[in-house]
């Protein structure tokens, strides 16, 4: 096989293909490292990014990183440049090189050759290993020899490795620090070379004293050295020196104001404010008053809008933070004084009809930001000029096509909605504004203008049906053409329209949309807009665009996932026309349902690849169907107290049980069921939601609501019927204060809130069990049904990827990967777990990966031989241990005993937690089979104990016995 192959190898199998081990790969790569054609060297060389991205565990990486070791040893430059790069590209993955001393001790040979270019290579391989090796002292000192040497590509490569080593290693940092100073005060060092010898003074903060020296060091050179250059680069490293040290960040702040107010070059204005932006990121709560104030008025006095647009997006991001409470706070002992605009808001409200567009925009970022965050005497006022200059920004943008114009247009909406829901009385006037110029915009504009509406909408859901009628009138016109422009607008139109019609789509609405759709839509834009109809609840409309949709593609698993859509929207659809009191209806609406989520379900499941399992939807659905069950069930037994009510005996029954509920009949015993029922369907949504870390918030929250719905019929049925005195609901004490976030969040939570307020007012008045108490019941069933399901984002569209994967490596080893691993039962096993975190295009979207949560556990499976007296504790093994992952590696180990002898399972379940401590239950999780055997001294021990403990036969009577 040929390198085309090793290619072949490490490109993303398609389904249906072979995966290949990682061995096969490596050998053939192995191959072309040992090839004579410089070429494939070459090409072997920086293909191991590749194999290392694809198969990233240490093993195969110590055996690679060594292959490219003796490459960089007896290879040419060019090759050795190669490997440089090659480390450089996997430096996440270096720390999994087992065999460190001998992969450094194969690279540093080439730092004693005579040619100064492999030197320098050699140097800035040294100074990417840096984060393995940050104490090698054969390595700090070639470092320190190189910095002296004449020829300038080796100076440079020391220069950067001593910036890495400075950055890893506290006593290369110490020792090297006065040989920096020297070099850039000496005389004799060329001013490009001190220009490049400054930046390592940012890595000098590893303690106080030697940061402040550092920080001396700087202060002597941007005073002694006034050119642009030197200034420019000096300025950087404090700046940067003072984010790592942390203490010196107020100096610096009113250091860099200095500069930027009194030195005239704009060069260094420019980085003063870029510094500036990043502190303001950093730390803004060290911004003082005094430090604003001086930002605002040289804002104010520049001339130059260039300038002055890096100083508003400084004080743009400030404005969303608490330095802005610090700003307009009363200094104290301070007289309060007459209420008068202050230099911030005079000059944002100067910059928002400033020429320069992107100015006016940071101008409507700084002025909303003042509004939402302040309490001023003349707080009416502020408001007013806001929405104003937001309404003025729409009018000049809309009309322009161009991108600074529609990412003003987007940042002034953003500020639109974020001070329309702080100060919703502002909201109705806006609305109508933002409708009158929805028909004369572009359509670039009119997309972001229908993302505003949307989100005004779906926080003040009231205003949505005065939008109806404007927004169907321009959707009658806005399809024109098939263009991408026209697309996206039928798209953001269709949406607004679902969320304006809060999930009851009139006739009217449906002809509009549908005709528009099959005039110019394309087939991608119909799922689209299906796709949010499933979302807003609207399941009519959605189930007749799959239909349409579903031979229009080309993959059989396209047109199952089609299908399957279909027939939930389907199911929905048959339970949007219950009615209160009509329970026969509803559990014929519930068995109609039914019936298409299992024609879904089977539709789905055949949608799924290897590639693309959908677990999350198959579960999703089963619950969803098992509910839709026990709700029916749940009715049949409230009907059943009519057709079969408790038998005449039955009081006394319950006297001589002692159990009151026997007075109740057999209904009683079915309510129990019925209730145990919905409490696992609470836990079943409890696990799915703990599976689902990759899920947006509004998926989460969406499942929390179902189980929350299967808590509150647990909790009805209990209070109503089995036990109204003991019956709690603790679950709900958080779900009042979330903030309904849609629609279908604040129908759920006012049938929740209703339900409960029924509840209480009748087991109040009402013993039990009546047929006010099932009626009770069979309502909130009904209240709960009759809200349109919504399919969140997660169900169509997975943003973030976050999977998990493992090996386990056992000592003893098995002999083969089917038998059992034979363990001595005085001897314990060593279980080594590693594994990696992979990732998608977007990591850490939602949540990020703080540790991950290993558990091992043992159970006996069953027994062999004599059982002797074991302590309890070590009969299985049960431990879980916590390690944070380094560049996405974890590694950890585990000590089984297994002192019981037969045949044991042992399983390894991985699980993840995030920053704000939630654990998560990704997987994987492995078995393995154990066999515990009895030790041999023991064995022997115990056969010499038995045959002492069986009696010696007595003399044999032959038939001579009788003549002695």
């Amino acid at each position: 096989m040929s390198l085309s192959t090793a290619r072949s190898f490490l490109s993303e199998a398609g389904y249906g293909e072979q995966e290949l081990d990682a061995n096969s790969a490596l050998m053939e790569l192995d191959k072309g490292l040992r090839s004579g054609k410089l070429g494939e060297q070459c090409e072997a060389v920086v293909l191991f990014p590749k194999l290392f991205q694809k198969y990233p565990f240490p093993i195969l990486i110590n055996s690679a990183f060594l292959k490219l070791a003796d490459i960089f040893r007896l290879g040419n430059n060019f090759l050795r440049l190669c490997v440089l790069k090659v480390t450089q590209q996997s430096e996440k993955h270096l720390e999994k090189i087992l065999n460190v001393d001998e992969f450094v001790k194969r690279i540093f040979s080439v730092i004693h050759s005579n040619d100064p270019v492999a030197r320098a290579i050699t140097l800035r391989m040294l100074g990417s290993m840096a984060s393995i090796i940050p104490e090698r002292k054969n390595a700090h000192h070639s470092i320190r020899q190189s910095l002296d040497s004449h020829d300038n590509v080796e100076v440079e490569a020391a220069i950067f490795a001593a910036a890495s080593f400075s950055a890893q290693s506290k006593d290369f940092a110490t020792g090297i620090c006065n040989k920096i100073s020297e070099m850039i005060q000496g005389l004799d060092t060329p001013v490009d070379l001190k220009l490049k010898l400054i930046p390592i003074m940012q890595h000098m903060h590893h303690d106080a004293s030697l940061a402040s020296s550092s920080r001396q060091l700087l202060q002597h050179l941007v005073t002694s050295y006034p050119s642009t250059q030197m200034v420019i680069v000096t300025l950087h490293t404090f700046t940067q020196l003072a984010t790592s040290s942390l203490i010196d960040i107020p100096k610096q702040i009113q250091l860099l104001l200095h500069y930027l107010k009194e030195d005239p070059r704009k060069a260094v204005k420019r980085l003063s404010i870029n510094d500036l932006k990043l502190l303001a990121k950093k730390a803004p709560h060290l911004w003082t008053k005094e430090n604003t104030q001086a930002l605002c008025e040289c804002a104010l006095s520049i001339p130059y809008n260039s300038l002055k647009l890096g100083m508003l997006s400084v004080l743009s991001t400030l404005s969303g933070t608490i330095a802005i409470k610090q700003y307009f706070s009363p200094v104290t002992g301070s007289t309060p004084t007459p209420s008068r605009p202050t230099d911030l808001v005079r000059l944002a409200q100067e910059c928002c009809y400033h020429s320069n567009l992107a100015v006016a925009a940071h101008g409507v970022t700084v002025l909303s930001n003042i509004a939402i965050s302040c309490l001023e005497n003349d707080l009416l006022q502020l408001e007013q000029d806001t929405v104003l200059v937001v309404e003025s920004l729409l009018v000049l943008c809309s009309q322009d096509d161009s991108t600074i114009a529609q990412a003003t247009l987007k940042t002034a909406l953003a500020s639109l909605a974020k001070l329309l829901k702080s100060r919703p009385h502002l909201s109705q006037a806006a609305v109508e504004f933002l409708l009158c110029q929805l028909h004369s915009a572009r359509d670039s504009a009119r997309v972001l203008m229908c993302h505003a509406l949307a989100a005004i909408a779906m926080q003040q859901p009231v205003l949505g049906e005065g939008m109806l009628g404007d927004l169907l009138d321009l959707y009658r016109v806005a399809g024109t053409s098939t263009s991408d422009k026209q697309q996206e607008l039928l798209v953001s139109l269709a949406t607004v329209i679902f969320v304006a019609s809060q999930a009851s789509l009139s006739a009217e609405v449906k002809t509009v949309v549908k005709q528009q759709l099959d005039s110019v839509a394309n087939g991608w834009t119909v799922y689209r807009i299906a796709r949010q109809a499933s979302r807003m609840g609207c399941h009519q409309l959605s189930s007749e665009l799959y239909q349409s949709l579903r031979t229009r593609v080309a993959s059989e698993h396209f047109y199952f996932w089609l299908n399957s859509l279909k027939e939930f929207s389907q199911a929905e659809q048959c339970l949007s026309g219950l009615a209160d009191g009509d329970y026969s209806g509803t559990m014929g609406a519930i068995a109609d349902a039914l019936r298409s989520y299992q024609k879904g379900i089977a539709s789905l499941t055949a949608a799924s690849t290897p590639l693309s399992p959908l677990t999350f939807q198959c579960e999703y659905v089963k619950l969803r169907i098992d509910m839709l069950q026990a709700l029916s069930q749940l009715i049949c037994t409230c009907n059943s107290l009519k057709t079969s009510p408790p038998p005449a005996i039955a009081t006394t029954i319950a006297l001589a049980s002692g159990n009151e509920l026997q007075r109740c009949g057999r209904i009683s015993t079915q309510m129990r069921l019925s209730m145990d029922e919905f409490r696992n369907l609470a836990t079943r949504y409890a696990d799915l939601y703990q599976s689902s870390f990759d899920a947006d918030s509004a998926t989460l929250r969406n499942v929390e609501l179902q189980q929350q719905s299967c808590l509150l019929i647990s909790y009805v049925v209990e209070s109503l019927i089995l036990d109204p005195h003991t019956a709690s609901f603790q679950e709900y004490s958080t779900l009042g204060s979330a903030q309904a976030e849609n629609e279908y969040e604040r129908h759920m939570m006012s049938v929740f809130n209703r339900v409960l307020e029924e509840v209480e007012t009748l087991s109040r008045k009402h013993p039990p069990v009546s047929y006010l108490h099932t009626g009770c019941l069979c309502d909130a069933v009904i209240a709960l049904l009759k809200v349109p399901l919504s399919f969140e984002r997660y169900f169509f569209q997975k943003l973030q990827s976050t999977s998990i994967k493992a090996s386990l490596a056992l000592s003893p080893s098995p002999r083969s990967p089917n038998e059992p691993i034979a363990v001595q039962n005085n001897q314990q096993l060593t279980l080594k777990v590693e594994g990696v975190v992979q990732h998608g295009s977007a990591p850490g979207l939602f949540r990020k990966i703080q540790s991950v949560c290993l558990n091992v556990s043992s159970t006996l499976q069953s027994k062999s031989g004599q059982e002797y007296k074991i302590s309890s504790d070590t009969k299985t093994n049960d431990i879980e241990q916590r390690v944070e992952p380094h560049n996405d590696y974890f590694s950890t180990q585990f000590l089984l005993n297994f002192s019981t002898l037969g045949n044991h399972s042992v399983t390894v379940e991985a699980s993840v937690v995030d920053c704000s401590g939630i654990e998560w239950k990704t997987g994987p999780k492995t078995t393995i089979a154990i066999k515990s055997l009895e030790d041999p001294y023991s064995q022997q021990l115990r056969h010499q104990q038995a045959q002492q403990a069986v009696p010696q036969p007595g003399p044999q009577r032959t038939v001579y016995g009788r003549f002695q």
